[in-house]
């Protein structure tokens, strides 16, 4: 089966193409700027990589140019559209109502466009990919899967908010939790990896990137995690302040006449590694300046260490037994300096690495764990797309039955 995944942002559309059969991925890409006049599509197939400059005024039209290109004479991987049996879409907040990822209804479009209060970023644009990918391909079964479907496992204890109640009744405020696709992933594989049966596996999860997040997961589950309502809340990300005192919202407020757009743009986009280094929220550009002498670089590392270490240990005491700590995404697989930097401490805990093994490790799957840690350190590079394809076949196939 022939699987095409779509992640819809607000000016771009990034796609993967997979054969099922043997889970190999035919064709990816990213379109770009769409709404803009520089709009550029960046196709690669069989390692050979082409750009494509033409304007795009919007998703239905990027999605067209997107199923043209893969049929393309010269620069495709199929003869035609109809061998894409299914479209999986990633689709970020899935509120309560989705603890598993679904076939797409007129049901869940309408249950999608309702959380994109809670998603106002996201959730949008996923729903313009979805709109167009059933227009552009009528009758091919679409699915949507969700960022916040795999902490629906969460316990009440874990993601209640102590306010007024009222508040979760009228409007769901709770943590949601999200990256939950990634942190799903790299827990079958750790389970993979620790020959153990998932449903045996406790694990920490560490998903640094851009974004981060940390999820404690028992038995398999997930139950509990950093993000809350929102991507913002826990450990400090490339432009988010992650975990601060409430009260700062009031105090800006009132010392600098912000407002709350105001202040949820420096929240979400002005802080962090950003905010703290003032130099940029790539860990690259940050230590680069770090090793520079860079004061600020350096205390930026040092916090958003700190507070992963924290959380590490905050989950360790959740879960009691922990067989490993993994990290993924783009900074959790490659910045070997930081999983050093995070993993200070952590030996009193029975998380022991090994820095050989770590800085010989990056940007593949490992173990960075000394010989005889009570708790392993694995490295599992994220692949959320497969967990995508994955997800859309097993659905499609149940529709066929």
């Amino acid at each position: 089966m022939l699987v095409l995944v779509i992640n819809c942002g607000s000016s771009s559309i990034k796609y993967q193409l997979f054969n099922m059969t043997d889970e190999s991925v035919m064709a990816k890409g990213l379109l770009e700027k769409i709404g803009e006049g520089d709009s550029a599509l960046h196709h690669e197939r069989n390692g050979q990589k082409i750009s494509i400059e033409k304007p795009v005024a919007e998703h239905k039209a990027g999605l067209d140019l997107i199923l043209k290109t893969l049929v393309d004479d010269d620069i495709g991987v199929i003869k035609d559209i109809n061998e894409i049996k299914a479209v999986g879409h990633r689709v970020v907040h899935g509120g309560e109502e989705f603890v598993e990822s679904c076939l797409i209804t007129d049901e869940a479009i309408d249950a999608i466009e309702r959380f994109s209060d809670l998603a106002p970023l996201h959730n949008p644009p996923n729903l313009m990919g979805i709109r167009a990918a059933m227009e552009e391909m009528p009758g091919v079964p679409q699915v949507a899967v969700f960022d916040t479907s795999f902490h629906q496992t969460m316990p009440p204890a874990a993601y209640t908010y102590a306010l007024p109640w009222e508040l979760y009744e009228k409007h769901r405020v709770r943590r949601y939790g999200f990256h939950g696709t990634s942190h799903r992933y790299v827990t079958i594989k750790a389970a993979e990896m620790l020959g153990k049966p998932l449903s045996e596996t406790n694990v920490i999860t560490c998903h640094l990137g851009n974004g981060c997040s940390i999820t404690a997961v028992e038995n398999g589950r997930s139950v509990d995690t950093t993000m809350g309502l929102t991507p913002l809340e826990g450990v400090v990300m490339g432009t988010r302040c992650g975990d601060i005192d409430p009260a700062i919202t009031f105090y800006i407020a009132d010392a600098d006449g912000l407002s709350l757009d105001e202040i949820n743009t420096l929240y979400n986009k002005k802080s962090g590694l950003l905010g703290l280094s003032g130099v940029s929220n790539d860990m690259r550009e940050v230590k680069a300046a770090a090793d520079g002498g860079n004061e600020r670089a350096i205390l930026a590392l040092k916090v958003y260490a700190y507070r992963i270490r924290k959380y590490i240990g905050a989950y360790k005491a959740v879960l009691g037994r922990v067989d490993a700590v993994v990290f993924t995404g783009g900074v959790g697989e490659n910045a070997t300096f930081m999983r050093e930097m995070t993993a200070v401490n952590l030996d009193s805990l029975g998380i022991v690495l090994d820095k050989d093994k770590n800085r010989a490790l990056a940007g593949k799957a490992g173990v960075v764990s000394a010989a005889g840690s009570p708790t392993q350190i694995l490295v599992i590079p994220t692949n959320e797309e497969k967990m995508i394809a994955e997800d859309t076949m097993a659905i499609a196939e149940s529709q066929a039955k």
